[in-house]
């Protein structure tokens, strides 16, 4: 038997630990201050202040700093710390609260799906 338990079951002990460490980063909370509404495309950049604040940043933190030298988007941001998207949109809401991470967000309203960003992201998941 592995550490997973079964062929493609993870166990309850590892499905409890993937879960725990997220609820601890966030403190248990639902959604972040203000920016609750974080769309998972809304993007992410670093300011000058979080790489002054580096020393004192959890290694989530340092990782979406690094990640956001480049702009990179919500959904990318949870992706690459393994964690639910709640999770990514609370850890960023947080930093952007103190001024680490500015987010971009669309600001005019959609009555209708834009189908050039459809499209691209078609196109995107096909390359996969």
């Amino acid at each position: 038997m592995t550490a997973e338990g079964e062929r493609g079951q993870e166990s309850p002990r590892t499905w409890s630990r993937r879960y725990e460490r997220p609820y601890a980063m966030i403190g248990g909370r639902a959604r972040a201050s203000a920016h609750a509404q974080l769309a998972i495309e809304a993007l992410v950049s670093t300011t000058a202040r979080a790489d002054a604040s580096s020393a004192v940043l959890t290694p989530e933190q340092r990782t979406i700093i690094r990640a956001g030298r480049d702009l990179v988007s919500i959904a990318e941001i949870a992706a690459l710390l393994d964690v639910p998207l709640t999770v990514a949109r609370i850890l960023v809401g947080d930093m952007a609260d103190e001024g680490l991470v500015v987010v971009h967000q669309r600001t005019e309203p959609l009555d209708h799906p834009d189908l050039d960003l459809l499209r691209r992201v078609l196109h995107g998941l096909k390359a996969i």
